[in-house]
């Protein structure tokens, strides 16, 4: 009997035992399931910013027009035009509407030679000539040469004279060495300057005035007089009015002296 109470106790151990490593391991598996799907979402997401987005368009194919045959030199049929009406040239030469046709040499020196027409009859004659008139060409309704007139100059004669330019007339002065005291139609007296009267100043100041072609005095200056009597006169001379001056049918300025006497009473 105690033997077999022994063996039911080993075995409940052992399947405690057992049962906590199935547990065990499960959690374990599920752990490393979990952080195994983290790992891969966070890689898959680092490889999308490697991932090239840009799109690509494919177009339809376009048949390109074939480029235009290059000019030839061509001959004018015998009995049907001759060198007077036919273009001539110094130098074959393509013109430069034609980029197709590949010089044979460069240079910065501008060409003074002219193309060969690009449609059209021309001959290489060591001379650039173009025929007057309507130009030949092959076919009907031929084509003149591009870039060229062909109508003739016309002479318009020499233009007339353009007329002489009249410069209108300065205004003069006319100096006078009289005095101006007699002419004035309005000659204002000065008032006595306070501070002569008080050191007893007095004498004679002459104003050297300019009068305008309207009789208006536009500038007064002192010449002689003491010093403490010229301003007063100076004003009274800027008031006074003469009359205008006519020179022929010109109007001038005048210029001369103003003559005003300071007298103590």
């Amino acid at each position: 009997m105690f033997t077999n109470l022994i063996e039911s106790s080993s075995h409940a151990q052992d399947f405690k035992r057992r049962g906590s490593f199935v547990l065990f391991t499960t959690v374990t598996y599920f752990l490393l399931f979990a952080i195994a799907g983290v790992a891969s979402i966070y890689a898959y997401d680092a490889r999308l910013e490697d991932q090239n987005l840009e799109e690509i368009v494919m177009l339809s194919l376009v048949d390109l027009p074939a480029p235009p045959a290059p000019a030839h030199t061509t001959t004018p049929p015998r009995g049907r035009a001759t060198t007077t009406d036919v273009p001539q040239r110094a130098i074959r030469m393509a013109s430069v509407d034609t980029p197709q046709v590949v010089p044979e040499r460069t240079s910065s020196t501008p060409n003074k030679n002219l193309p060969v027409p690009q449609v059209g009859n021309y001959v290489i004659t060591g001379r650039d000539v173009d025929p007057i008139g309507p130009p030949t060409g092959s076919g009907s309704g031929g084509s003149g040469v591009a870039g060229t007139d062909r109508t003739p100059a016309i002479e318009v004669g020499t233009p007339p004279p353009l007329p002489p330019v009249v410069e209108k007339p300065k205004p003069q002065i006319i100096h006078k060495s009289s005095l101006l005291n007699g002419e004035a139609l309005s000659l204002p007296k000065p008032p006595y300057p306070m501070i002569a009267k008080q050191l007893k100043i007095q004498g004679a100041v002459n104003v050297q005035v300019v009068i305008s072609e309207t009789g208006k005095v536009i500038s007064a200056k002192a010449v002689s007089g003491n010093a403490a009597l010229t301003a007063a006169a100076q004003q009274a001379a800027l008031q006074a009015r003469f009359s205008p001056t006519v020179l022929g049918e010109q109007p001038v300025k005048v210029s001369g002296i103003i003559t005003y006497n300071f007298v103590l009473q």
